[in-house]
């Protein structure tokens, strides 16, 4: 069959599909509640050769490690009978195409149609588990790459079919959590043969010139509409650095320095003088430092354009190899999110006065990831929670910054409900709130930040956290206020009080309350020009004290 323009629109819009589909396969097949509730995943479509065609909601942080996924796949497998009908590979390796931390486990399934490779389906989803030193395979203190957990270098779970059973039983052999982690896997793979079938039924529908000839017209239809946004944008070169404050191991601050370029035809990010590796894990790869530039790139030029390969031709990301953000291997890469969203955070903050229309001021700028491990009160059973933290973004020309809203780098993604949480782990939710600690003032407010407070109601559990904005609060812009911190604190039976930004294994007892608040984002404009109105407002929503309200708005009652 000939392609024509209809055909291909319709195709074009089908391959969209299947990556939504893929979505919602991943969550009603997952068994963690981190897939499942709070969508730590990705999902999504290449063409042969590794060129992102759609990709289904979930974690932004994941926008470029499906295509790169298959590009390293390819690497490894270059032959034309290396891959078969039937193969799944499974990759967590951090430093290759699709890496991120050990965690975040890819999944790829290869679609040939008339003994012909003309597509790849990928999942990338967050493991509870996959082994390492701590329970959850996250730590603050890990100083090489062995201690994080099991690595999967491209290796093929199925082959023709048939599934790989000793890698199956060595997986199962090195996990807390056997039955979920395989739970999870198998997920995985559902949800990539799921939409492998999709781009086969599409194919028998309309014929494969019509499909290849869709894929093809769909990435360069994402390079003609992000070249119209990015020629609206001011040409000229942006600065910025900011700092990631400590690595866990006791090192710190690492500087972060970009300089941006914007014509007519191209966006330059650098990130050459960034600091070195860390001992610690806060390390990030290249794959994660390119996902982190292309959210970035994203925002100011076509956010509503569905993602694909053909948005990020027009995005070149420079950063010398070995650096923080660029990390090579043996470094430790399990807090690898916080130098992430920090990249991202110095690129908006170079190019946020250039465009203020498109980009507020600095947010929360942390995951604010929280893990906590024990052994469940009524059941006895291990249970492992791994969980991000809302907080505040940053105001922006137009209106407040939003409250209690996930960093930039997780996306689509959501909290575990009070109910199932209480439920699932041996802890009790005492307090969600959002908080009204200094910081955040201006024409318009930064976003509110959280206070949650859960009670231990098992006999001990052991807390693992890490946070970044911990001693350099979010920008503000235009005469405004910085925002507030993230922290974590621990309210001991005997009265005392523990603070903490980076922990592992912190063992707390039952009775002992584990107190987490995140940031409150920057603010824009000067606070004095605040309308009386919204300052009332805010007062009587409790995020502002009367005390906040008279020194930094002039208020009188």
């Amino acid at each position: 069959m000939s392609a024509d323009l209809f055909s291909r629109e319709i195709v074009k819009d089908a391959l969209v599909a299947v990556g939504f589909e893929m979505f919602d396969a991943m969550i009603r097949t997952s068994m963690s509640p981190i897939i499942y509730e709070t969508t730590d995943f990705a999902v999504g479509v290449t063409d042969a050769v590794g060129n992102l065609l759609a990709q289904g909601n979930g974690v932004a942080a994941f926008l470029a490690t499906l295509d790169t996924a298959v590009q390293s796949t390819l690497v490894h497998f270059p032959n034309a009978t290396d891959l078969s009908p039937g193969d799944v590979i499974i990759t967590n390796i951090p430093y290759e195409g699709g890496g991120t931390h050990l965690s975040d486990v890819v999944i790829l399934v290869p679609v040939f149609h008339s003994g012909h490779l003309i597509a790849w389906t990928v999942n990338k989803a967050h493991w509870t588990e996959v082994g390492g030193a701590q329970a959850g395979s996250v730590s603050t203190e890990a100083t090489e790459i062995y201690q994080e957990g099991l690595q999967f270098p491209f290796v093929k779970l199925y082959e023709r079919d048939v599934i790989n059973k000793s890698l199956v039983s060595l997986i199962r052999a090195n996990v807390r959590l056997p039955e979920s982690t395989i739970g999870d896997m198998h997920a995985g793979v559902a949800a990539a043969r799921v939409g492998a079938r999709r781009v086969l039924e599409i194919t028998d529908k309309y014929g494969i010139d019509n499909v290849l000839a869709a894929m093809s017209s769909l990435l360069d239809y994402g390079e003609r509409m992000t070249r119209d946004e990015l020629a609206r944008l001011p040409a000229g070169t942006y600065e910025a650095e900011d700092i990631v404050e400590s690595d866990g191991c006791g090192n710190g601050p690492f500087v972060i320095k970009v300089k941006v370029t914007i014509s007519a035809d191209k966006l330059v990010a650098d990130f050459t003088g960034t600091d070195g590796p860390a001992a610690g894990p806060i390390n990030c790869s290249l794959t994660g430092l390119i996902t982190g530039a292309r959210c970035v790139f994203k925002a100011v030029t076509n956010p509503e354009l569905p993602a694909n390969g053909g948005c990020f031709r027009l995005l070149e990301v420079i950063c010398p190899p070995g650096t923080l953000i660029s990390a090579r291997s043996p470094a430790p890469v399990s807090l690898y999110y916080e130098p992430l969203i920090a990249a991202m955070d110095v690129m908006w903050k170079a190019l946020a006065p250039a465009v203020p229309d498109r980009l507020p001021a600095g947010h929360q700028r942390s995951v604010n990831a929280t893990f906590v491990a024990g052994l469940h009160p009524d059941s006895g059973d291990l249970f492992v929670l791994g969980e991000p933290l809302v907080g505040g973004w940053g105001a922006s020309a137009a209106r407040d910054g939003d409250n209690g809203q996930f960093c930039c780098g997780n996306g689509e993604t959501f909290n575990i409900p009070t109910e199932l949480f209480e439920s699932r782990y041996g802890l009790r939710v005492e307090q969600y709130a959002f908080h009204d600690e200094d910081g955040g003032a201006g024409r318009h407010r930064g976003g509110k930040g959280v206070v949650l407070d859960y009670r231990v109601t098992a006999d001990e559990v052991f807390l693992t956290y890490a946070t970044s904005r911990s001693q350099s609060p979010p920008w503000g812009l235009n005469g405004a206020q910085s925002g507030s911190l993230n922290s974590a604190k621990i309210f001991r039976n005997g009265g005392a009080v523990e603070k903490h930004e980076m922990c592992t294994r912190l063992r707390i007892v039952k009775g002992e309350l584990i107190r987490l608040t995140t940031a409150t984002g920057g603010g824009f404009g000067n606070p004095r020009g605040r309308p009386r109105e919204f300052v009332m407002r805010d007062l009587k929503n409790g995020f502002i004290t009367i005390e906040q309200a008279r020194r930094d708005y002039g208020f009188s009652p």
